[in-house]
């Protein structure tokens, strides 16, 4: 009974296995006299002329095997080694290239591209390239040696091109940036660090009411809030009422986070009606509470002329933060950017941190600052002393004032509804 062309190479592939190549040879030659386009058996030819370093019959088998199946990476990979053997660049970069519309994701395919383009000194192609790799380089957590140390090479090249550009942008607007002012430095700079990968870009997150079209600003620019200063030059009274209440005894203080009982574990768990964060609310939900006024007179004196967030049920809220040593508040968002939070710090000790979205900054006992609570925030302390900051809510400076009595109204309605 005659045979069939793949009974031929599979008698191939076992005297290959066995190092016998003339009858390797011999089967996949009676293969192709039965199917002359047969893909397998072409790239078997090829590899056989590479294995006797005869890279340009390879590249004719190979060829002749694309052609026959032309959605096959490996023979596109094949025929790529024998034109990078043959020092013909350009007829490499084509036969990766259609590896690569087979495979976009192609490991193999983008390493060898991105060695030619690195090898030929085109920088911007072989950044593209390496960023591939780099980024599959995540998927192949048990690579072996010489893939490793392809990665290294992908992720070094990386990093020295941002570096390079990183230097670039520095220099190509260091000018500008001298004569821009604080706010533009602060916005172009945060520009420079996304384009470099070096900082994301967060997006409001709202547990309640998200007001549409707001500027989503981690930190609001001190010219909006003209009445900081005032605030903080009565910094050492409020902190003398504050420092009164720790010392008394029984400062009031509450855990700030309380959650009902049968909660399923989240990242609160770790804080629920723990200390380790407490507060002491001065107005709370828009209300004043009166017996924690009474022991902070002054302080609560300095934030009635204030001109707050004012959402009869809502806001504003103010209070006294106190975040114990070697503590932590995870990463959370608020519930409106209808507001403005403004933290005041009254007791800072060193190695404690402030983070609102792609920026950290520590805070100075006396120096205010407004951010939006809606974009994910973190604080740490890991002094060995406690924190305290008074914190309060104002409305969102982009807002009109039509746009706040609107607001009100809108909360005045929702409430009403939950009654009728």
């Amino acid at each position: 009974m005659a045979m069939t062309a793949e009974q031929h190479l599979a008698r191939a592939v076992h005297a290959q296995q066995q190092g016998r190549p003339a009858d390797v040879q011999r089967e996949v030659e009676a293969a192709l006299r039965l199917n002359p386009e047969h893909p397998v058996a072409l790239n078997m030819l090829g590899m056989e002329a590479l294995g006797r370093n005869d890279p340009a019959t390879a590249r004719l088998h190979f060829e002749a095997a694309t052609k026959a199946d032309p959605k096959a990476t490996a023979l596109w990979l094949n025929l790529a080694k024998t034109h990078r053997l043959a020092g013909d660049d350009g007829a490499e970069r084509a036969a990766l290239e259609s590896a690569l519309q087979t495979d976009q994701r192609n490991l193999m395919a983008l390493i060898r591209l991105a060695e030619l383009h690195e090898r030929r000194g085109e920088v911007g192609d072989a950044t593209v390239r390496w960023a591939g790799v780099a980024q599959l380089a995540q998927e192949h957590v048990s690579a072996g040696p010489e893939l490793r140390a392809i990665f290294d090479h992908a992720r070094s090249f990386m990093m020295q091109r941002e570096q390079q550009l990183a230097d670039a942008l520095a220099s190509g607007l260091e000018a500008e940036l001298e004569r821009a002012s604080s706010r533009d430095r602060r916005r172009v700079s945060a520009a420079m660090d996304v384009m470099l990968g070096r900082r994301r870009v967060y997006a409001n997150e709202c547990f309640g009411m998200h007001y549409p079209f707001l500027p989503a600003d981690e930190y609001f620019g001190r010219e909006h809030f003209p009445w900081l200063g005032d605030l903080e030059a009565q910094t050492d009274v409020i902190r003398a009422e504050l420092v009164e209440l720790l010392g008394s005894g029984d400062a009031g203080l509450s855990p700030y986070v309380a959650m009902p009982p049968g909660t399923p574990q989240n990242k609160w768990t770790e804080l629920n009606n723990n200390a380790a964060w407490s507060a002491l609310h001065l107005w709370k939900d828009g209300e004043r509470v009166e017996e924690a006024c009474a022991r902070a007179p002054k302080t609560a004196e300095i934030v009635e002329r204030l001109p707050l967030a004012g959402i009869p049920g809502r806001a504003p809220t103010v209070f006294f933060s106190i975040l114990q040593a070697g503590k932590h508040i995870p990463p959370h968002t608020g519930v409106t950017n209808t507001r403005a939070i403004i933290h005041l710090p009254l007791i800072v000790p060193g190695d404690c941190a402030f983070r609102v979205g792609g920026e950290t900054r520590e805070w100075r006992e006396g120096e205010a600052f407004a951010f939006d609570d809606t974009i994910e925030h973190e604080a740490w302390n890991k002094s060995s002393r406690d924190r305290a900051v008074l914190i309060l809510d104002c409305w969102n400076p982009h807002l009109s004032e039509h746009e706040r009595e609107m607001i009100c109204r809108m909360f005045s309605v929702a409430d009403a509804q939950k009654t009728a």
